[in-house]
């Protein structure tokens, strides 16, 4: 039988055919010093905190007022894992792959879409729904599947900012990947300047990587014709090596932890969910502030690739690892007479800022998912530090194992990666199919050519994901 899911929200009733329960006038809880039950609104202490004109109001006034949830899933299409596939396929292929980052962005967003609307109208996020409408003991395991998803992402956080502090400062990498422990202050600082702010600081970082990548691109002065051209597919991209990265480049883009997260912070808005004209205002909104800042990510990871091609052409078979792309940008010999030791610092500056950015919206999902899933809830600070400790756990056995070999841990990072593989139709499957139910959405149920759409992308990905997995096990394998 289907768990039930209770949703407090002010003044607001389910629409019209969703299966969401009218909430209780008070949340119950179980006292306890650290751990507390999750029965109610998805990250309750931050939820409707953000307050938004009507909507009768003028378009500006009402996207600035909803904008803010969108950057911080941005984040998860610009982080670490991106970097090395987008830069790589640059540096081998050209501006050959620019159409595959199009597509990638274009399935981000109607995935993304769907997250967003599915909170808004139902109340409830993605982890909250598939435990409303599963069983206790298939919940569990979900749960677990998602929380080594997020744990994987966690790695190539700590791995991107080890990296990026050995660069700026000369942190040797045992003790960079200990130090970023330490980013659980800078979360427990976060908390207490509102979620508000949370999202200014995020959408700032966003906005010092494109300003970083901006500048490298521009100097780098890329064949602008070249780079239109690679926005039409091609079937060169049907090549062994060509299709390897196409894959690596569409599993880094598209993150499972993104559809909990994205379902969840929309609803940090206030506003009436008993008015339809404000639920609707609210998906509008949400959906504008989504594209917006996912367009942003598009265009970084387009700044990335097009300074791999630009830069590195012909060079690509040496840089695999963060450290031979910031000595690369430093070597004439490599990158052309643009080069230089700001270009090499810049780089290493964004890789900072995009771990930094990673460690905000990881934690959020991470308690999304617990709260969601199996109900329980701790304090995010005991979250993030507990997931952290389990995170640098294998980088620091590789690293020490390795003599702290920087290829390890780049290695280790793209075999993390398969727990993203893997989760990412745990996540998909359940999505579509809620926000496809006109049961559960009512008149937001999913149009039929956009159901059909998804259930399309969601096989594609899936069959690409489990051909990754397939071959990154066999690579592994040889390896041992």
């Amino acid at each position: 039988m289907p768990n039930t899911q209770t949703r407090p929200s002010s003044g607001s009733a389910s629409p019209a055919g969703s299966e969401v329960r009218t909430p209780p006038s008070s949340r119950q809880r179980q006292s306890h010093p650290i751990i507390e039950t999750a029965n109610g609104r998805s990250l309750e202490e931050i939820n409707a905190t953000v307050s938004v004109p009507s909507s009768s109001t003028s378009f500006w006034k009402n996207l600035a007022a909803f904008s803010g949830p969108g950057a911080l899933v941005a984040v998860g299409y610009m982080d670490p894992g991106n970097w090395i596939t987008s830069i790589g396929g640059g540096a081998q292929y050209g501006y050959l792959l620019m159409s595959v980052i199009l597509i990638s962005s274009l399935i981000a967003m109607m995935l993304q879409y769907m997250s967003a609307k599915l909170g808004i109208v139902t109340g409830l996020d993605l982890a909250q729904a598939t435990r409303l409408h599963t069983s206790r003991r298939l919940s569990f395991v979900l749960w677990i599947c998602t929380e080594l998803a997020v744990m994987a992402t966690d790695i190539a956080e700590v791995i991107g900012g080890a990296i990026a502090l050995k660069l700026l400062f000369g942190i040797p990498l045992i003790l960079g990947v200990t130090l970023t422990v330490l980013d659980v202050l800078i979360l427990l600082l976060l908390t207490k300047i509102g979620f508000r702010r949370i999202e200014a600081i995020v959408a700032t970082l966003i906005l010092v990587i494109m300003a970083v990548f901006l500048y490298e691109v521009f100097l780098a002065r890329p064949d602008l014709p070249a780079v239109f051209r690679g926005f039409i597919p091609d079937k060169a991209i049907l090549g062994n090596g060509q299709l390897t990265m196409a894959l690596g480049i569409v599993g880094a883009t598209v993150m499972p932890h993104n559809l909990y997260l994205h379902s969840s912070i929309v609803q940090t808005r206030d506003f009436d969910r008993s008015d339809d004209r404000q639920v609707a205002n609210a998906v509008r909104f949400a959906t504008w502030d989504s594209n917006i800042q996912l367009s942003a990510a598009f265009v970084v990871n387009c700044l990335l690739l097009v300074l791999g091609a630009a830069m590195f052409f012909g060079h690509g078979e040496g840089l695999d690892t963060f450290t031979a792309l910031y000595n690369a940008l430093g070597d004439k010999a490599i990158a052309g007479p643009v080069a230089s030791g700001l270009l090499s610092t810049l780089f290493a500056v964004a890789l900072l800022a995009s771990g930094q950015n990673s460690t905000i919206t990881g934690t959020l999902t991470g308690q999304i998912v617990m709260e969601g899933f199996v109900r329980m809830r701790i304090p995010l600070w005991l979250r993030r530090l507990v997931t952290r400790v389990v995170s640098i756990i294998p980088v620091l056995i590789c690293t020490i194992a390795f003599g702290g070999r920087e290829s390890a841990l780049d290695s280790l990072l793209v075999y993390s990666q398969v727990f993203l593989c893997v989760a990412l139709p745990i996540s998909m499957i359940p999505l579509v199919w809620f926000t496809s139910s006109t049961k559960i959405m009512g008149k937001y149920a999913n149009p039929r050519w956009m159901a059909f759409l998804a259930w399309i992308v969601v096989a594609v990905l899936t069959g690409l994901n489990l051909q990754l997995v397939i071959q990154d096990v066999g690579e592994l394998m040889q390896m041992l």
